[in-house]
């Protein structure tokens, strides 16, 4: 059956003003790309501004709305200027996607009991105060609005026990589904919703393919544009409905 020229089109940003954090390339890149395509105009963090600056020029140069707005996410003011610099050029920020989970020095994969207190702290301050700090600075803007969505990506291996050696990255992960639910009680009222995509087997290392077509019933691993999908959801006024949750994007690779 066609689509009827009387039917909306669906989960559309136009208007909003979106900040997705590590967008400077991979999964956070697609995102941004979604979020623009949709309609928002989109401010490309990332931790160098050289990469924030590319991805920004790429999506102008596709005809949307982009800018950069480099910043380390673990230093709070740092992420203040940045959400004050955001506003000042586009406008409150409406849409906060915080992407940016892995430190630009890698994962560093290894036994817990080999590892280091400074191997855990990297991917607490990353994940943890990361989000933390960006939710911070756009709260008052979104309540002062009295509309916001606030999207966390965590990894399904809060959940899920795998032999790869990522239990302080796990941990840091478990903490962005805590402060989700908690956050999302506190701020429902206000008209901001605070979720998480919670994502699986992605195709952002090798051998990750490989993985996906023997544990997942959908036998692939998942895509910048897949988690783009699902960030666009979660943050258009269609997700009214929608918040305090940890939605599972991992292609069936757990069910439960």
């Amino acid at each position: 059956m066609s689509d009827s020229p009387m039917t909306p089109a669906l989960f559309r940003l136009d208007g909003c003003v979106a900040i997705v954090t590590g967008a400077g390339r991979g999964m956070g890149r697609g995102v941004a790309e979604t979020l623009a395509r949709q309609g928002a105009t989109v401010a490309i963090n990332d931790f160098f501004p050289e990469r924030a600056e590319a991805a920004a020029a790429e999506l102008r140069a596709a005809g949307l709305k982009a800018l950069a707005a480099p910043a380390d996410v673990t230093d709070y003011d740092a992420v203040q200027k940045m959400v004050a610099a955001v506003r000042e050029q586009a406008g409150i920020v409406d849409v906060y996607v915080s992407n940016a989970g892995v430190p630009t020095t890698g994962m560093g994969y290894g036994k817990f009991l080999e590892s280091k207190p400074e191997d855990w702290e990297r991917f607490v301050k990353l994940n943890m105060y990361g989000l933390m700090n960006g939710c911070h600075a756009v709260l008052p803007g979104m309540i002062e609005k009295k509309w916001g969505r606030i999207v966390a990506i965590t990894s399904e291996s809060w959940r899920a026990a795998v032999p790869m050696g990522i239990a302080a990255y796990a941990a840091s992960k478990a903490g962005v589904v805590g402060f989700v639910r908690q956050l999302a009680a506190e701020v429902g009222r206000k008209g901001v919703n605070v979720n998480a995509l919670s994502l699986g087997t992605m195709n952002n290392w090798e051998g990750s393919e490989e993985l996906a077509r023997k544990n997942c019933i959908i036998p692939r691993a998942g895509s910048p544009a897949d988690v783009g999908a699902g960030v666009a959801w979660l943050a258009s006024r269609e997700a009214e409905w929608v918040t305090g949750q940890i939605v599972p994007l991992n292609g069936g690779g757990i069910t439960a």
